[in-house]
């Protein structure tokens, strides 16, 4: 894959994901995310890279949880993490939580992040920040999809890009999370990936062995200009 006309194709406006501003870090962000899923097929790196856009509010870079697009600060303490998250239990707003999993350390930290010392050993890391290291992250992001080690829902279990119209029960977004809402979003987000990936010429490295079994059917480019009106009205 020719990396530089991967990159041209997201910072055109007709993509609509990061418009003519893609910084160094969001570059960096992409690059570790395509060098750990080399091997996979364009669909499930397109998901791989639409799911970490809208968990990191398209900064593709790993943070720490309760990091949102809108702070400043988008590298808080620890104990600034454990803090915000003690005041949200407090006030109720992490019903889905029984156990404060963050008071040791444990909260989340990736691009797609993991929280809970068990979740961060399933991934063979005992030092909780080195999930905050960019291959690391990487790896974890495309291990976790590929291997359903975030929800039980993997990338296998799905026909893309079909699926991208499913359900919320059955929407590959459950892949990394469940029904937020975000399911119209995660959509855009891969269709958009996948054109530029197409665009690119990007191969699995088994498929660059034996090139004619590699898809060559052009459909991304043809609806490149189909998706700035959808991305636009459903930014993270």
């Amino acid at each position: 894959m020719i990396r530089e006309t991967f990159f041209s194709v997201l910072r055109a406006r007709s993509s609509s994901l990061f418009g003519t501003n893609l910084t160094q870090r969001q570059r960096d962000g992409v690059g570790a995310l395509l060098d750990a899923g080399h091997y996979l097929p364009l669909h499930h790196m397109a998901n791989v890279l639409a799911q970490v856009y809208h968990e990191t509010g398209r900064g593709m870079y790993p943070i720490k949880e309760t990091v949102f697009p809108w702070h400043k600060d988008k590298r808080p303490t620890d104990a600034d993490v454990i803090r915000r998250l003690d005041r949200a239990f407090a006030a109720g707003k992490l019903p889905w939580v029984t156990s404060p999993y963050w008071r040791g350390g444990a909260f989340g930290r990736g691009q797609i992040q993991i929280t809970y010392a068990g979740n961060y050993a399933k991934f063979g890391i005992t030092n909780f920040d080195d999930a905050l290291k960019l291959d690391v992250s990487a790896r974890i992001a495309v291990e976790g999809m590929v291997g359903g080690m975030f929800t039980g829902k993997k990338l296998a279990d799905y026909d893309f890009p079909i699926d991208l119209c499913n359900p919320p029960r059955s929407h590959p977004r459950r892949i990394v999370n469940g029904s937020d809402g975000s399911d119209g979003k995660v959509q855009a987000y891969h269709l958009a990936f996948a054109a530029a990936l197409e665009v690119a010429g990007w191969r699995p490295i088994a498929l660059e062995v034996a090139p004619s079994a590699a898809p060559t059917s052009g459909l991304w480019v043809r609806i490149l200009g189909l998706l700035a009106s959808l991305i636009k009205g459903n930014r993270p």
